[in-house]
């Protein structure tokens, strides 16, 4: 008989906790909670424009990439520092020149690397 009074017993102790009820939240977290509905409902649109934009560029890109992604990783792997570049200028004639910062450490080639002879 004990048991059965035991039981419900503890489970209705188990329970209380959870039929609590959670503090308010407080006036940061509030202002906070509309402060990023607010800006979610403005970067919808902006959102959705971007995954259109995404669904028509998105072959073309996944074709450059697949193109240009071994030379670009191996251009990549070839500079030790890209700090001591400048940006890179387009010439008239459609030439990218990218020329090392004024102030950069003198170049040193590598060993094993053929020199280029021009």
């Amino acid at each position: 008989m004990k048991h059965l009074i035991a039981v419900p017993l503890v489970s209705l102790m188990l329970t209380t906790p959870l039929a609590a009820q959670e503090e308010p939240p407080s006036l940061m977290e509030r202002g906070a909670q509309l402060f990023f509905e607010g800006l979610m409902q403005e970067m919808a649109p902006a959102l959705e424009g971007l995954s259109e934009l995404m669904e028509d560029v998105g072959p073309a890109l996944q074709e450059f990439m697949t193109e240009m992604g071994p030379q670009l990783r191996g251009m990549l792997e070839q500079v030790e520092d890209w700090s001591v570049y400048e940006a890179p200028e387009v010439m008239p004639n459609g030439d990218i020149i990218i020329r090392r910062k004024p102030d950069a450490p003198e170049f040193t080639p590598r060993e094993e690397e053929p020199q280029i002879e021009l």
